[in-house]
């Protein structure tokens, strides 16, 4: 039975009671964060303690905040000058998500004085500019392949790491990331804060919690169930001729903006988007192939809804953050009911109501039961045959 008195309290917990200062109670005031979530009532003081934290929570769960937040507190603390090598170490798997954390540090930290320096490092981008930009930065965020081409040009050292944040564990060591990891581990100081967060915890997870995390603090927020209440499922029967043409209706007859469109590959993206721009709606695709200019001039673009539609790939499911998106539609079926929850969770976060739209083929209705399934939710089908394609 809960107890109504702790609930109570929990409710009543604010941003400057879990111990931050001004400045940082200031920017979280206005950018309209009303309440800490749950993974930040719990990390942000066990951060600010110095304690070893491993944290199993989704994406959307606001869980960036939850340890740049007491990062920068310990800044706004302790920060006099700036040191030649950074303190601070957050490795994340994706170019979209190193850039990501970054200008979170950097939005949160507008009001601290003496500034703190973040620097994101990432591949797919001349190393010389970054070369230049680590010296003096207070707070790296990499991705690991390239952290080690900057170790080896000795452009930086982690002797001066304090604390280390591995943001998507779980995903680094899906794409492979497991011996440069290690190789990083190697060259970081024993003694040290680290902070783990993951979406799942699996066994190679538990060896990292094992080897790198001391007496770690453990924080479990499990909010994929709340996060599908929040988000309005329809899928469309479609035959595979028709779909192109009832993806272009949708967006037009129901006027929606900021529309992310999952594909199978990076060709049926590319088309897409051809498709749409020539029946004038205005589309851009990122994926793997894309260079990462493209990649990051689009995203830009997309959050500031400046672009209505943006396709892409399961490869970016989880580093695509943008507050209230509206509409997510899957023009193919993801391989996993896993992948399809990750895709439909960029909509209805952070409290929010958001649609997923999924176009059903008659070889994708069996798949869809299995993923319907997993989900622990019907979603309600809908014939399309009826409706009138024509110049769409």
């Amino acid at each position: 039975m809960v107890d109504p008195s702790s609930e109570a309290e929990k409710n009543n917990v604010t941003f400057a009671s879990l111990g931050l200062s001004e400045p940082l109670v200031k920017v979280v005031q206005e950018q309209h964060y009303t309440r800490p979530y749950p993974i930040q009532r719990d990390a942000i003081p066990s951060i600010l303690q110095g304690k070893d934290v491993l944290g199993i929570a989704k994406t959307g769960s606001g869980k960036t905040a939850s340890f740049v937040l007491p990062i920068l507190e310990l800044f706004h603390r302790t920060k006099t000058v700036t040191s030649r090598y950074a303190s601070v170490l957050v490795l994340v798997p994706t170019r979209e998500l190193a850039s990501q954390v970054a200008d979170v540090f950097q939005n949160l930290g507008v009001h601290l004085f003496p500034k703190v320096k973040t620097v994101a490092v990432y591949g797919g981008v001349s190393i010389n500019p970054q070369m230049k930009a680590v010296y003096g930065a207070d707070i790296i965020v990499a991705t690991p392949g390239r952290l080690l081409d900057l170790l080896g040009q000795n452009a930086l050292q982690l002797s001066d790491i304090e604390i280390l944040v591995l943001d998507e564990a779980d995903k680094m060591l899906e794409l492979g990331f497991a011996d440069e990891m290690n190789q990083l581990f190697d060259q970081l100081p024993k003694k040290r804060q680290t902070i783990l967060f993951s979406a799942t915890l699996g066994d190679s997870i538990q060896d990292i919690n094992q080897t790198q995390l001391h007496k770690p603090v453990k924080i479990e927020v499990v909010e994929e169930a709340a996060n599908l209440e929040l988000i309005e499922q329809i899928a469309y029967k479609v035959d595979p001729a028709r779909k192109g043409p009832l993806l272009r209706y949708l967006i037009k007859t129901e006027k929606m903006q900021q529309v992310l469109v999952f594909t199978s590959s990076t060709r049926t993206a590319d088309n897409l988007v051809v498709k749409l721009l020539k029946n004038g709606i205005q589309a851009a695709a990122i994926h793997g192939q894309k260079g990462q200019q493209i990649r990051t001039e689009v995203l830009h673009k997309f959050k500031a809804g400046k672009l209505q539609v943006m396709v892409t790939t399961d490869l970016l499911a989880r580093g695509i953050d943008i507050q209230l998106l509206p509409y997510v539609i899957n023009f193919d079926l993801p391989r996993s009911p896993k992948d399809y929850v990750h895709r439909i969770g960029r909509t209805g976060r952070a409290e929010a109501t958001g649609k997923a739209i999924s176009l059903i083929t008659p070889e994708d209705e069996h798949h869809f039961r299995i993923i319907q399934k997993k989900m622990g939710k019907r979603v309600e089908q809908l014939e399309s045959t009826a409706l009138d394609l024509q110049g769409y």
